[in-house]
């Protein structure tokens, strides 16, 4: 009796030290490493993939109605922003930036969308040559804080001749105006681009167009991740514009600036090379 009564205490005491062990084990056993998501290695910051490259983010869609252009001509370009809920997005913070560029980088087009009460966007534009292009949708919705950007293919159908990207320039020339660059874009790094307008030799003084002194959108070759450099905080009117220049990663890029003066809007376009040795990859 005595001997069944000890092995029962023994049994209990080893229930209880297990018990207490296992307790006191589990408060310091670390937290699992958490992994990154899928996302996190394919944008410039970690979680965040360059804008322009899906059609889909967040829970919002960006919806082509018209499924191919016609090259050379007149047309208009319809398309919805569908939210989560699956219905067309009618309320915006700001303007709905669009972008429409051939997959060569050529034909680059920033028309002015309007919207219709049931959320139906249209562009005014004229396709280039035929070849296979990209329409980019640059919008904050109103019932988030996030800009979102996203993107989708259009074809344009017929023969077509893809067109070599120019080589790196820090100076272009267009409608008379000279527009030179001083910086590059950086990967990873805080990095500073000041472009500076002149015409006849003389610098000339920017005209607000869209609420800025002028607009810098820059693209990756390849696959036209797109980047909308804003000017720096305090810019005034004059020749010079000094935009935040930090790319996705790595590459080559087309540079399209868009300035205006004298009551026009011009477009004027740059090839940049930028190292991977800055990027977080």
């Amino acid at each position: 009796m005595r001997t069944s009564m000890r092995l029962t205490a023994y049994a209990l005491g080893l229930i209880v030290f297990l018990g207490v062990g296992y307790l006191f084990g589990s408060q310091r056993k670390p937290a699992p490493e958490a992994r990154p998501s899928a996302d996190a290695h394919a944008g410039h910051e970690a979680g965040q993939v360059p804008g322009g490259l899906q059609i889909t983010q967040g829970g919002y869609t960006l919806s082509p109605v018209t499924g191919r252009l016609t090259p050379g001509r007149p047309q208009t370009l319809v398309f919805r922003i569908v939210g989560p809920d699956s219905k067309p997005v009618t309320q915006f913070t700001g303007d709905l930036h669009l972008v429409v560029v051939r997959r060569d980088l050529t034909g680059f087009q920033h028309p002015r969308p309007t919207m219709a009460a049931d959320g139906t966007w249209s562009a005014s534009l004229t396709p280039g040559p035929p070849g296979q292009y990209r329409m980019v949708a640059d919008f904050v919705p109103r019932a988030r804080s996030d800009t979102y950007v996203l993107g989708a293919d259009l074809p344009a159908a017929g023969d077509y001749q893809p067109v070599d990207l120019p080589k790196p320039t820090w100076e272009t020339t267009v409608d008379g105006y000279t527009v030179t660059r001083a910086g590059e874009p950086q990967a990873g790094t805080a990095s500073w681009m000041t472009v500076s307008v002149s015409k006849g030799g003389q610098p000339v003084t920017l005209e607000p167009y869209l609420g800025s002194y002028a607009h810098l959108i820059a693209l990756r070759q390849g696959d036209l991740a797109y980047q909308h450099m804003h000017p720096q905080e305090g810019t005034v009117a004059g020749p010079d514009v000094t935009f935040d220049a930090r790319v996705p990663s790595g590459g080559v890029y087309r540079l399209f600036l868009e300035f205006q003066h004298a009551g026009r809007v011009h477009l004027a376009e740059f090839t940049a090379t930028t190292s991977s040795t800055h990027a977080h990859n």
